[in-house]
């Protein structure tokens, strides 16, 4: 089939809808071309160079600018009440905000006269107390132009903050910076594009007010007639020159716009690309093994936490926990509840001899690592990892020398001049962490922090973090789903289930002998919950086990049985095999030189059994494949839950 040139392709427009929809486009558009029409275009210098033109415009941008500033100083923090805190009545303010917008204009004037006005509410206190006038003076048409167009910096900014994760200042937080300096340092610059989009719209608005202002302000020449007002007054008089007056501020708008170029329809826009492209992982250098604080910074934990179960954490200085368990276990849970930042759950928290409970979180000393590391995008990394010693008081000068240490450390110091967005994965997370280490926590709290890394580059990164943490004088806690991460950097397991300390212990304790399903399969071991008899374990789901070494009968148990103890046969095998099921093979995935067979059963729950290549040929296996499995007794380990 023809596609007519130029013609995108996709669905076709339907009449129904495109006809109407170009009939809007044209009733906007003809006003417009009425005013070009209409305009003298050889006496617009002159109409605009008039003097009460001129002295119009003049007030226009002092009210409009004057407008603006009270907005910022207003709006601003507004914008984030509504973005960021929880309250009652938070759709009420919302609504207040909204009602100028939608409020007929000299209505609003009048609500004005009557609050502020010489009979009204405050104004006779303001004359008689600070000998202020508002109506028919120029700061009335201050406060006109300030209440009709305050809302639009209001939703513009509050969007571009509802669209901002609040992983960057809690990142911030966890650095020491204080709530007014996470504000104007992190949160402002992240979201500047909303800012400028709402404040354009403001001042914009605030140049065209016109009911508002002459209602609650008056007209006065040179003192309340704005160009608007000069423009109603004129179109009595001189209809051309109202013309003409009424283009340049068509103009204005129309510049306002498309400088704004939509960026005020939604939230923050996204971010500018670098013009650099993204670096490509490298191999870490040989790292420097300095100690990571002095021998006499150690901070020992003790920790109790509730809100989801009772928790009690307590380590010497040096430990490192790798925080382990299913999603929805608590693991984030219980590491914002060190930080001190989520309701949900609440932690007695003391880091040395201080008892850190009662502060916030910018004054606990607990630095936090994200996922994603949440480095500010609009910091360099040399920016990034001295933001936490210039937050808690150090010289900008001494800040970033001890950055630049860490950075070299970590073998990124190279990148110190480079912006998250030109940084590789595994180069932005050395970066994070020196910036978490260079800020001198005395509890350090990684939240996996190589789960988005490829498998060389979270070597890399491994091996630096592993080293750095030989000589951290405080505690570290790592959450983690990786099996090599929490046996090769962590002295200590903590396995958590629905709230619950399933176990804590050395990593190759819980590697022998896991208490959690989740674990051992974690792990690569097949895991089956059930109760203790005396010949082995009545399963869960059905079926019984036998063991070589089974517990006192009743109590609740969990069978761990590795995947290479299990043998597959295409016959019922006979001999010593204690515990043999039919089955079907389900999926056969390669796990490194051997292949891994999840087979079902009626009998047991399903099972995962590990073979090498060639046995898997000789046994004819595919998907679907009848099979049997067996697992010697001597190869069933019972653990007590």
């Amino acid at each position: 089939m023809t596609r007519l040139p130029g013609r995108a392709a996709g669905p076709r427009t339907p009449i129904a809808l495109a006809i109407p929809a170009l009939l809007a486009v044209a009733f906007l558009l003809l006003p417009l071309v009425g005013i070009l029409a209409r305009t003298e275009w050889g006496e617009i210098g002159g109409h605009l160079t008039r003097p009460g033109t001129v002295q119009a415009l003049e007030l226009s941008l002092v009210v409009s600018f004057w407008a603006l500033g009270l907005s910022l100083l207003l709006g601003v923090p507004l914008a984030w009440l509504l973005a960021r805190v929880p309250f009652r009545g938070k759709a009420f303010v919302r609504s207040l905000v909204l009602l100028p917008m939608v409020l007929p204009p000299t209505v609003g004037g009048v609500a004005l006269l009557l609050a502020f006005g010489r009979r009204g509410l405050l104004g006779p206190w303001l004359e008689s107390t600070f000998g202020i006038t508002l109506p028919f003076h120029t700061s009335g048409a201050v406060l006109a132009a300030t209440f009709v167009a305050m809302p639009f910096l209001v939703i513009s900014l509050e969007g571009a903050l509802g669209g901002l994760r609040p992983r960057y200042e809690e990142t911030a937080a966890s650095l020491g910076a204080s709530p007014v300096r996470v504000f104007f340092t992190v949160t402002l610059p992240m979201v500047a594009p909303g800012l400028i989009a709402g404040a354009a719209l403001t001042w914009a608005r605030a140049l065209g007010e016109f009911g508002a202002t002459i209602t609650f302000a008056g007209n006065l020449p040179g003192t309340t007639q704005t160009l608007p007002l000069q423009v109603y007054l004129l179109l009595q008089e001189e209809p051309e020159a109202a013309t003409s007056v009424s283009l340049l501020l068509l103009a204005i708008a129309m510049a306002v716009l498309i400088a704004l170029r939509g960026r005020w329809t939604g939230g923050a826009p996204a971010a500018r690309q670098a013009v650099s492209p993204p670096a490509v992982d490298e191999p870490a250098p040989v790292l420097d093994a300095t100690p990571a604080v002095r021998p006499e910074e150690r901070w020992a934990l003790h920790a109790e936490v509730t809100g989801f179960d009772r928790l009690t954490l307590d380590a010497e200085p040096g430990t490192t926990i790798a925080v382990v368990g299913p999603n929805g276990a608590g693991k984030t849970t219980l590491l914002r509840a060190l930080l001190g930042l989520t309701p949900r759950a609440h932690a007695e928290l003391r880091l040395g001899g201080t008892d850190v409970t009662a502060l916030p979180p910018h004054r606990r000393h607990v630095a936090w690592v994200p996922q994603d590391g949440a480095l500010f995008p609009h910091m360099s990394a040399l920016a990034n990892t001295a933001y936490g010693l210039t937050a808690r008081g150090v010289r900008r000068a001494e800040a970033r020398r001890a950055a630049r240490l860490w950075l070299d450390r970590l073998g990124v110091g190279h990148l110190a001049h480079r912006r998250p967005a030109q940084l590789s994965g595994g180069q932005a997370q050395r970066v994070a962490l020196a910036r978490a280490l260079a800020a001198r926590p005395r509890l350090l709290l990684l939240d996996e922090p190589l789960a988005a890394l490829d498998q060389t580059t979270r070597a890399h990164v491994r091996h630096t973090l592993r080293t750095h943490l030989t000589g951290f004088g405080g505690v570290c806690l790592i959450v983690t789903h990786d099996p090599v991460e929490a046996v090769s950097l962590a002295d200590r397991v903590l396995v958590l289930e629905d709230g619950r300390a399933i176990q804590d212990d050395a990593p190759a304790e819980v590697t022998r002998h896991p208490r959690s399903p989740w674990v051992a399969r974690m792990l690569g071991r097949n895991a089956w919950p059930g109760t203790a008899t005396a010949d082995g374990l009545a399963l869960a789901d059905g079926g019984a086990l036998v063991a070589a070494e089974p517990l006192p009968p009743g109590t609740d148990a969990l069978a761990i049985i590795a995947p290479e103890a299990v043998s597959v046969h295409r016959e019922k095998p006979g001999g010593s095999p204690r515990n043999v099921w039919p089955g079907t093979v389900r999926e056969i995935t390669a796990s490194g030189s051997r292949l891994r067979v999840l087979i079902t059963s009626e009998r047991v729950p399903s099972l995962v059994a590990e073979i090498t290549p060639q046995a898997a040929a000789e046994l004819g296996l595919a998907d679907g494949v009848s099979v049997w499995a067996g697992v010697k007794a001597t190869e069933v380990t019972v653990v007590a839950l």
